[in-house]
């Protein structure tokens, strides 16, 4: 299993034992030195804030969501259980401009 970037997955986030969505932000490395996988949840709770980056209606979501940078975490590999989808290079570059924001980093333009 070699997670994208922009990918949509259904992780089991060890949350009431369900599985629940997250984007891939990863970067793409074909010989990461672990089997870990950077990520940013999906939610439907919106709070409009700089830390939330709103998503269109995707097909396979039943509800408008956001991806919620605040909660950007790391999981192994194997606990990614499907891929349900994926987000546009534009949303990419929202989250990535998110997660700047998040933890204070500079983003250089292009």
């Amino acid at each position: 299993m070699n997670p994208q970037p922009g990918e949509i997955w259904l992780a089991d986030l060890g949350l009431a034992a369900k599985t629940r969505p997250v984007v891939i932000v990863s970067r793409q490395d074909p010989d990461p030195p672990r089997s870990l996988v950077l990520y940013v949840p999906l939610t439907t709770q919106r709070r409009s804030s700089p830390y939330e980056v709103p998503l269109p209606q995707l097909p396979f979501l039943d509800r408008e969501s956001v991806a919620n940078v605040q909660g950007l975490g790391s999981l192994p590999s194997v606990r990614l259980e499907r891929k349900i989808g994926r987000v546009s290079a534009g949303i990419m570059e929202r989250l990535k401009d998110a997660l700047a924001f998040a933890l204070d980093l500079q983003r250089a333009s292009g």
